[in-house]
Parts: C-alpha cells; sequence; structure tokens
C-alpha cells in the first residue's frame, strides 16, 4: 500500500469555464486558483480539493464512466436552499429526500450535465477527527 493525502482532484471537460465558474461560485463557493482561457482550477472553501475544468466541443457527462461526484454538507439545514442556488446558477434538481432520518440529500446537473450529490451525514464521534 501506497501513503496519499485521499482523493484530491477531479478534472471535467466543460463547454463553457465561465459558465461553470459561475455556477461552481455561486452554489459552493469555489474560488479559482488558477486560469487560463481554456483551464481551471478551484477549491471549495475550508478543503484542499480541487476541481479542474478544460474547456472541451465535446462533453458527455451522462454518457461516460463518472456517476456524480459528492459535496458533504457542513449543515443539514443548508439542503433548503439549495434548490433556489442551484437554479439561479443554471442547474437542475434531479432528486431530494433523505437516506435516514435527519440526513437529506440531493442530486442536482450542473450547465453541463454533470450530476452531483449534495448530501449530510452524521459523522461518529469516532470518526470526527477524520473530516
Amino acid at each position: 500500500m501506497i501513503s496519499t493525502y485521499g482523493l484530491t482532484h477531479i478534472a471535467l471537460k466543460v463547454k463553457d469555464i465561465a459558465r461553470s465558474l459561475s455556477f461552481y461560485q455561486q452554489v459552493f463557493g469555489v474560488r479559482v486558483m488558477y486560469q487560463k482561457a481554456d483551464f481551471a482550477q478551484v477549491q471549495t472553501p475550508g478543503s484542499k480539493d480541487i476541481i479542474v475544468f478544460e474547456q472541451s466541443e465535446f462533453v458527455q457527462p451522462n454518457g461516460g464512466s463518472i456517476i456524480h461526484f459528492g459535496f458533504r454538507l457542513v449543515d443539514p439545514k443548508d439542503i433548503e436552499q439549495l434548490e433556489d442556488e442551484v437554479s439561479t446558477a443554471g442547474g437542475t434538481i434531479k432528486e431530494k429526500g433523505e437516506f435516514v432520518s435527519g440526513e437529506p440529500f440531493a442530486f442536482v446537473s450542473d450547465p453541463d450535465g454533470y450530476e452531483i450529490e449534495v448530501w449530510f451525514e452524521k459523522i461518529p464521534l469516532e470518526l470526527s477527527s477524520f473530516s
């Protein structure tokens, strides 16, 4: 086994860098770490993750191998404002509900059709030091 810091980034083909940046900034508060005309790297607040957007004429999110990727909520109440944020930013809500009582989720699509899971998960105390 090799030692890593875990999954650090994901790279997505997108049709319009500015549109993708706007969506992820509005919904998830990402900040730009690096940007060129056809490429941008962003980071979500309070994390060390990176989302890479690479401009491409050919984007096929639902026909590719990625099913979805996710963002874990800090506060379960934030799921309530998600629908407004996503639709205002140009995305759509696909499904909403609760996995179990007190653990809400939503599946949303960004403007390119990538599916994103947004959910809250109660973390057992013994695991809370890992978050």
